[in-house]
């Protein structure tokens, strides 16, 4: 993903000039056009670990897809560029850079991939989630900015959000087991929630976010369930806005290790199983790490989910001094100000350099 804005937005209370640039097709499209922001899709292929014609392949995509980002760097003519990873990010950064256009990277992962470690050598600055992932880069390029995350999840109450998502909202009723893959859903946590669930809506009432792909058989899994069960099973393909009240509700999220998990459950003081998806290099397993040595997560692997992941829950459900501890561990990790911090940089490198 990558974002273009005029530099006069960061000096006048108007709405900025902003224009999401995201791969053509890609999940982040709804999501844009929906938060009311222009999106523009161009081509961007991986090259990586694929065979002659597969790179060929991908090499002549990411031409297009740098002529494509420079015809909208001559039209949109922005101030500055905000990079955050992908495919897509190659051939915009490029184009902006040969049109002398400040760059800023934020780099959310605890570990940059191969695409942001070369970008960052025409960046002007790189944002960072944590204090640890500026030493990837070189002396005084990185900014310790925290990981960005709506307000909502620091002010927001629990009891309130439960109610909103028709929970048990009493103090005494059930704890609230939260469980989501990331925006695709996560195949291998949706399988070991479907066999295990009966021993889970034992301990827990739980909020399962399956992904559009398994949202069929894991509602249809539910609806096998007695009534009583049912009551306690709260399955979703999706949740956009109400995505916040299922963080504020949960006593327990169970999730990838994915960047989200550094700003989201730090905010909202959530307790977290992090199983880290086994296919994406290694990140995940750093930004689990980070967490775990911090206190506010413990991490078990995708391969040991048929066995480890009752227990796992069952065991900080039922001891809730350590769910305490984590909790305070998480918010000790939480940047309130993150957003405002990369704004700020933004604005910094944008008015530092002339065109």
């Amino acid at each position: 993903m990558a974002t273009v804005s005029g530099q006069r937005s960061f000096t006048s209370p108007q709405r900025p000039a902003i224009c999401w640039v995201g791969s053509t097709g890609g999940v982040e499209e709804g999501l844009v056009t929906r938060a009311g922001i222009r999106f523009e899709g161009i081509l961007a292929a991986g090259v990586r670990g694929k065979g002659a014609l597969a790179t060929l392949a991908g090499l002549w995509t990411l031409s297009l897809g740098f002529r494509q980002a420079r015809r909208l760097i001559r039209t949109f003519q922005p101030d500055v560029l905000l990079v955050t990873g992908g495919y897509v990010c190659v051939p915009v950064t490029l184009a902006a850079r040969l049109a002398g256009v400040a760059i800023v990277i934020y780099l959310p992962d605890m570990r940059p991939g191969l695409a942001i470690k070369f970008l960052a050598r025409v960046a002007d600055r790189v944002a960072v989630t944590a204090p640890p992932v500026a030493g990837y880069f070189r002396s005084g390029q990185a900014v310790v900015t925290g990981y960005p995350v709506r307000r909502e999840l620091f002010e927001g109450s629990q009891a309130e959000a439960r109610a909103r998502l028709g929970l048990n909202a009493g103090g005494n009723g059930p704890p609230v087991l939260l469980v989501f893959g990331g925006s695709q859903g996560a195949h291998s946590i949706n399988r070991a929630v479907s066999e295990n669930i009966e021993a889970l809506l034992e301990v827990a009432q739980v909020v399962h976010v399956s992904g559009p792909r398994d949202a069929e058989w894991t509602q249809a899994r539910r609806s096998s369930l007695p009534p009583s069960q049912q009551a306690r099973y709260h399955c979703y393909a999706y949740l956009h806005e109400e995505m916040v009240d299922a963080l504020l509700a949960a006593d327990v999220v169970v999730s990838r290790g994915g960047a989200s998990a550094l700003g989201e459950f730090p905010a909202a003081g959530l307790p977290a199983v992090l199983v880290p998806y086994p296919y994406a290099g290694a990140h995940q397993w750093d930004n689990a790490r980070y967490l775990v040595e911090a206190g506010a997560a413990i991490a078990i692997a995708d391969a040991d989910l048929g066995t480890a992941l009752v227990p796992a829950v069952s065991n900080l459900l039922a001891d809730g001094e350590r769910r305490a501890a984590m909790r305070r561990a998480a918010r000790a990790l939480a940047r309130p100000d993150a957003a405002q911090c990369i704004a700020a940089l933004l604005a910094q490198v944008s008015s530092g350099r002339s065109r």
